[in-house]
Parts: structure tokens; C-alpha cells; sequence
């Protein structure tokens, strides 16, 4: 695989990994730093970007559900992650990309209405610093 087939495939994976689909793009991102080093830098930039925008696409499924019920049915019984959310705002979205619990915030900023912005912010700090470490660790 050459190197835009490589980061146009770290870039898919990322996405769909922060979605509400199973995955993990950390495996790919190991791929095509080990195959690519020198695209570090870009590597990173693609990973964040796309779970970011993976991430977003479960707050915005969050901002369409009209209540409570329907919120649950799609994230499950998991609210402890809509009380973390509502108790912590927008900061707690740092931790998105934690496996499971990541996307049940996600979704809970929507439904509660945290603005894009904030959302947003946090979300790409938490994901960035997931994937620096790995990143870092194997360079």
C-alpha cells in the first residue's frame, strides 16, 4: 500500500472506530507509522481528524434524539456516562476515546445540548493525546 492508500486508510478507520461501529484504528496507525515514518506528523493529523469527526457524528446523533427514552435505547443503560456529562460538561469529553464510555459521551454532549464548539474542542484534545502517546511510543 503506498502512502495515500495508507493514510486514507488510517483516516477511515479512525472514523469509524469513534462512531457508534466496533473498531480500533490503533493498529492501523501503528501500520503506517512502522511502514511510513516519516509521516508522523501527518499520520497524527489524520488519526485525530478523523476520530474527531467520528466522535461528532455520535454528538450529532445525540442532538437529533428528541428525549430521554430514545437517547437510551441508542446508547443502552449506560447512564452513568449521560450523569458524567451532565455533571461535567463539556471538560469530560476529553475522555471520548475511551473504549465503550467514549461514545456515550459523545452522544450524551448532544442530547444535552453542549455546544459544538466546546464539544468539539475537548473531544480532538482527548483523541489527539491518545494517539501522540501511541505514536510516540513507537517512534
Amino acid at each position: 500500500m503506498d502512502e495515500q492508500s495508507s493514510l486514507l486508510a488510517l483516516f477511515t478507520s479512525s472514523f469509524l472506530a469513534a462512531t457508534l461501529l466496533p473498531g480500533g484504528s490503533e493498529a492501523v496507525l501503528v501500520g503506517v507509522l512502522m511502514a511510513y515514518p516519516e509521516l508522523y506528523e501527518s499520520a497524527l493529523g489524520i488519526a485525530t481528524l478523523g476520530n474527531t469527526l467520528g466522535g461528532m457524528s455520535s454528538y450529532v446523533i445525540g442532538r437529533l434524539l428528541p428525549d430521554e427514552k430514545a437517547m437510551l435505547s441508542k446508547i443502552g443503560s449506560k447512564t452513568r456516562g449521560v450523569e458524567w456529562t451532565r455533571r461535567h460538561g463539556a471538560p469530560i469529553l476529553f475522555f471520548s476515546w475511551l473504549p465503550l464510555i467514549g461514545d456515550v459521551l459523545c452522544v450524551a454532549a448532544g442530547w444535552l445540548r453542549i455546544h459544538w464548539l466546546w464539544a468539539v474542542i475537548f473531544i480532538a484534545a482527548g483523541k489527539f493525546a491518545r494517539y501522540w502517546v501511541i505514536a510516540t511510543a513507537i517512534s
